[in-house]
């Protein structure tokens, strides 16, 4: 048993290795140049769209709530442990690494989405459906590559970031802040999940509408006062990322020091973790927003990597470098919440707001990808599928709070990789359309329709 984990440890540090992230950004690197530096262009145009009402018919949720839903699934643990992780490991360079997997992130999620809208379906249900599945069977052509996503995401959403790791947060961080038992959060979090899961993406966009930007907006300012309270060295913290990116980071404190390779592996795999530029999880939600642009659509959801990655995690980096965290003996949430004691001069309202964070995020987490898994299960066995599906989750749910499985948490973390596989071939093989699409609507005029286009492939 002990080999077997252990061999599946150094598949998992595989495929999370070099080929996987030189694949991601390099994907990234392209389609920025490829479409003109389109993310530095048009990320003004793109923040205005989030906000503009879209008087689009065709879709089932707004294209706000599209961009609220995915931004539930990735604004999570990540934000608050994976970017402590990620300097821990690597330094402060880690973070100017992951600016960067965002910056060419977000030209790889512009594309991804524009497709997932471009191709989607409408279900038995009269419901959008669409994401990676879609788009390599009907612009690719490739049902295996398109089953393949499926199923991989399926299991992400079952056993790994959907389930399990968040429940286990939410459940530890009530009983250390709130001294509520696990017995008592468990039953609480499953019934609150068992009755907004039901209610289906509207039910879902409703609360991912409310709940993210609020707890955003509030840890943002969180961070925000940490960083006016130690505004004097922010310069010095900034100037520490950038040169440490570059240099290998001396070892301090619990700090055991990092060379420049464990900061670019950390940085750029911690900061495709958090966003999911790549991974095909976005795209899901993306396709369901009311519009009739996938190109506007594909622009708002780039704005998901630039909030989650460029303002968030920068935000939670910076407080950690400020306060001097980062060369504490200590690791993950613990570290951010000493950051946040630290900074905010509180040995009370820290951890509450980092608890608080973690709460909120992982729940809404948990929600995002209830609806990623069963956008697979309606690929995969039709809308017969969903109620069991959701019922199954909610089981899942139920069950995570007794379950320490270890090695459960690295296979998922294998499938949550090899997503990428098969959604980073379809990005490469259908360039072209994201290309065309492009030029097409920022040159004022109107592309080919899908019905025309599988005409013509017909």
């Amino acid at each position: 048993m002990v080999n077997f984990q252990s061999l599946l440890q150094t598949i998992d540090s595989f495929i999370w290795g070099p080929p996987l992230l030189i694949l991601l950004v390099g994907t990234g690197i392209y389609y920025t140049f490829r479409l003109g530096l389109l993310p530095f262009r048009y990320l003004p145009y793109a923040l205005k769209l989030v906000f503009t009402k879209d008087e689009s018919r065709n879709g089932d949720i707004s294209s706000f709530a599209a961009l609220c839903t995915a931004l539930s699934a990735t604004i999570g643990t990540g934000n608050i442990v994976g970017v402590a992780t990620a300097i821990k490991l690597g330094g402060p360079g880690a973070l100017f690494w992951m600016w960067l997997a965002a910056v060419f992130g977000m030209a790889t999620k512009y594309a991804e989405c524009l497709l997932a809208v471009k191709y989607r379906k409408v279900d038995s249900n009269g419901q959008m459906v669409g994401g990676p599945m879609y788009y390599l069977q009907y612009g690719m052509g490739s049902k295996t590559l398109a089953v393949l996503f499926a199923i991989f995401a399926l299991g992400v959403a079952c056993f790994g970031i959907g389930t399990f790791p968040q429940v286990n947060a939410i459940l530890d961080a009530s009983q250390l802040s709130f001294g509520v038992s696990r017995e008592i959060s468990a039953v609480t979090l499953t019934a609150l999940v068992a009755i907004v899961t039901l209610g289906g993406i509207q039910s879902i966009a409703k609360v991912a509408g409310k709940v993210v930007p609020s707890m955003a907006l509030l840890y943002i300012l969180a961070c925000l006062s940490v960083l006016v309270s130690n505004a004097d060295q922010l310069v010095a913290a900034l100037q520490l990322v950038v040169s440490s990116a570059f240099t290998s980071t001396a070892a301090s404190g619990g700090f055991l020091g990092a060379g420049i390779m464990l900061a670019i592996q950390s940085g750029i795999a911690r900061g495709v973790f958090s966003n999911e530029s790549g991974l095909g999880s976005a795209p899901m939600a993306a396709a369901a927003a009311k519009t009739d642009s996938c190109v506007k659509q594909g622009l708002i959801s780039m704005t998901g990597t630039f909030f989650d990655t460029i303002i968030i995690c920068t935000m939670t980096g910076l407080a950690l470098i400020l306060t001097q965290a980062w060369q504490t003996d200590l690791a993950g949430a613990e570290m951010t919440t000493y950051a946040f004691s630290v900074g905010l001069n509180s040995q009370t309202i820290g951890p509450l707001l980092v608890s608080i964070g973690l709460i909120f995020f992982a729940f809404t987490t948990i929600l995002g990808w209830n609806y990623y898994g069963e956008r697979c299960v309606v690929y995969l066995f039709g809308t017969k599928g969903v109620l069991p599906y959701k019922c199954i989750f909610v089981v899942l749910i139920g069950s995570g709070a007794f379950l320490h499985l270890d090695m459960i948490w690295i296979i998922a973390d294998i499938v949550n990789g090899l997503m990428a596989v098969p959604n980073l071939i379809g990005l490469i093989a259908l360039r072209h359309v994201v290309i065309a699409e492009t030029k097409a609507y920022f040159s004022g005029t109107i592309g080919i329709s899908d019905d025309e286009e599988l005409q013509t492939q017909n």
